[in-house]
């Protein structure tokens, strides 16, 4: 399967900034091994999409409080009805799941 990440700030915003903002990085791999990708700075609140590749899993670092990641295609394509996957803040690797 293929991600779909949002980063998500929980806490309130003042206004905008960069240090509101997470670097990810998809890898063909599981457990962030195999090909590494570009790498992408994504702004808080955003559903942001690695595009048509296969993706299987994504570091991540810079995240203040939790990132969440959503399964491409189906019901949860567009980052709609439930994160299949929510991870605290700091940095870290998500694996999709098998499918």
């Amino acid at each position: 399967m293929k991600f779909n990440i949002v980063f998500i700030a929980t806490t309130l915003l003042g206004s905008a900034s960069l240090a509101m903002s997470a670097t990810i990085t998809g890898f063909a791999g599981a457990g962030c091994t195999g090909t590494k990708g570009q790498s992408f700075t994504v702004p808080a609140r955003e559903c942001f999409t690695l595009g048509g590749g296969s993706t299987k899993s994504i570091s991540y670092s810079g995240v203040p409080s939790e990132i969440e990641f959503y399964i491409s295609g189906g019901g949860h394509d567009s980052c709609t009805n439930g994160a299949s996957l929510v991870l605290g803040g700091g940095s870290g690797c998500a694996t999709a799941p098998a499918g």
